[in-house]
């Protein structure tokens, strides 16, 4: 076939630019269909592992708990979870009390969040009323640089400031004596500052944000509690 004879291709064999653009359209509307199905199917998936993952970090925050209760905190009361029917309306901070064999109350696990140098930083994190102080934390999201600004899930001197660190309420027991603050490596001199690593500043630093806010907040509620939460250890969680 000659060009001549190419170019002489009746045009009502030819593919239009109308039917182009549906057939894209069409593979584009069923695309974005399945990335929504699959969405919709994974999303519970996803939530439930993650409240899993959540609730069993709490027995890494609390040295020596070995069952939890779960509660939701709000500026006027704290429930139980299990105790919100499906009809009730309850707004709040979830929280979890940590019980040893015993049935004594350990440490309260909190959430705490803050930006990063890449997205935010979330934290779980657990308090004790006898020391008054955070004594262990674990990173429940970071995807902050790896190398450096991950390691505040794995670095041995980062996670020792929240040994004992000091969250101690003023006499009103409306804020923190003294404010969580993260300072530069190696200039720690407070056992209400947190030293940052070396080369991962920002990220140290949005850890000692968070939980200075979450502190600021939720202990002062928390404190109004803590004879409802140490006589709540009946029925706890392993």
């Amino acid at each position: 076939m000659s060009t001549e004879e190419k170019n002489q291709i009746p045009s009502s064999i030819k593919p239009s630019s109308i039917a182009m653009i549906r057939t894209l359209g069409g593979i584009a509307m069923i695309s974005g269909f399945l990335v929504v199905l699959v969405y919709q199917i994974t999303l519970p998936i996803i939530t439930e592992n993650r409240r899993i993952a959540l609730e069993n970090a709490v027995f890494k925050v609390i040295p020596d708990a070995t069952s939890r209760v779960n509660f939701v905190l709000s500026p006027d009361t704290l429930i139980r979870e299990d105790a919100i029917t499906d009809d009730r309306d309850v707004q709040g901070e979830k929280i979890y009390a940590g019980y040893n064999k015993s049935g004594q109350l350990m440490g309260i696990a909190l959430e705490a969040a803050a930006p990063g140098y890449q997205d935010v930083v979330r934290t779980l994190y657990g308090y004790s009323p006898k020391c008054m102080c955070i004594v262990g934390i674990t990173v429940l999201q970071s995807t902050e640089t790896p190398g450096l600004g991950d390691r505040i899930e794995t670095d041995p001197e980062f996670l020792a400031n929240f040994n004992a660190l000091d969250a101690r309420l003023n006499t009103d027991k409306t804020a923190l004596i003294h404010s969580i603050e993260t300072v530069r490596h190696g200039t720690k001199t407070a056992p209400w500052q947190i030293d940052a690593i070396s080369g991962a500043t920002v990220t140290s630093k949005a850890v000692g944000k968070g939980l200075n806010n979450s502190t600021q907040t939720l202990l002062p509620l928390l404190v109004k509690h803590l004879d409802v939460l140490s006589q709540s250890n009946q029925g706890g969680i392993k």
